[in-house]
């Protein structure tokens, strides 16, 4: 069953270890951060040249999809859902998540998405276009330019060379299991988070949360975007952790 009432607030929430501290958004975080450390040290130290495209292909969608793991993981910590009860271990996920996927700054995405959260698909909203830029890639570019920086830039660059020289990764390795799934990734999540979701309907946008849930069965939602496209009962119900979305939409279902 799941509690659709809003979470205690931070500050009432118990800061010591308890019978809560193992909760299951913790585990299902522990568990993609694993698989995504092990399948990329696996695939950088593989010798791709003698992969035939097909497998290479599936190898960078399945390394992009952990990639994806990553920043929903993320996500659900900027909403407190993976360690409900132990924020800064809540929080210390979400950096680390967000570290792992491109080096960005957890606090300044925290404070951005609750900026979206409250004011969804206007101009006080960091996630929207700006009225010109409307189409996906514009629009994509666009939201890119509010969250990477020259700075984030350049360590991305030194750690890049860093595998390189220091450890011998290969570079094809590299671009294909860390560079490319990233890139990939963040398109996925615009695609499935932003871009859908929030722009303007044919009849105008419902309020107050101005999103659309894109319906797919369960299976298809989960390897799109890990249930990102639920995303009106996400805006509804921003502390449900992500794999309980589809849970919280087929209660919607039976109560419309």
């Amino acid at each position: 069953m799941i509690e659709l009432e809003q979470p205690p607030h931070q500050n009432q929430l118990n800061p010591t270890f308890s019978s809560n501290f193992l909760s299951p958004g913790l585990i299902i975080a522990i568990l993609i951060i694993s698989i995504w450390a092990i399948s990329l040290g696996f695939l950088i130290s593989l010798d791709i040249s003698h992969l035939n495209c097909l497998l290479l292909m599936l190898l960078l969608l399945w390394q992009t999809f952990l990639y994806t793991g990553l920043f929903i993981t993320c996500h659900d910590a900027m909403h407190g859902s993976v360690c409900p009860y132990h924020p800064q271990i809540n929080h210390f996920i979400g950096k680390l998540c967000i570290s792992l996927y491109g080096l960005l700054p957890y606090q300044t995405l925290l404070k951005k998405h609750w900026l979206h959260h409250h004011n969804p698909a206007s101009n006080l909203d960091p996630d929207f276009h700006d009225g010109k830029h409307k189409n996906f890639f514009a629009w994509y570019f666009y939201f890119m330019k509010n969250y990477w920086s020259w700075g984030q830039i350049i360590a991305v660059t030194i750690v890049y060379q860093s595998l390189h020289l220091l450890l011998h990764i290969p570079k094809a390795n590299l671009n294909y299991f860390w560079v490319i799934p990233s890139i990939l990734s963040s398109l996925q999540l615009f695609y499935f988070g932003t871009f859908i979701p929030h722009k303007e309907p044919i009849g105008g946008y419902i309020q107050p949360h101005k999103a659309q849930t894109i319906k797919r069965p369960i299976w298809w939602s989960l390897i799109a975007c890990y249930h990102f496209g639920y995303h009106e009962e996400h805006h509804e119900f921003p502390h449900v952790p992500w794999w309980q979305l589809p849970e919280v939409y087929k209660m919607g279902k039976n109560f419309s």
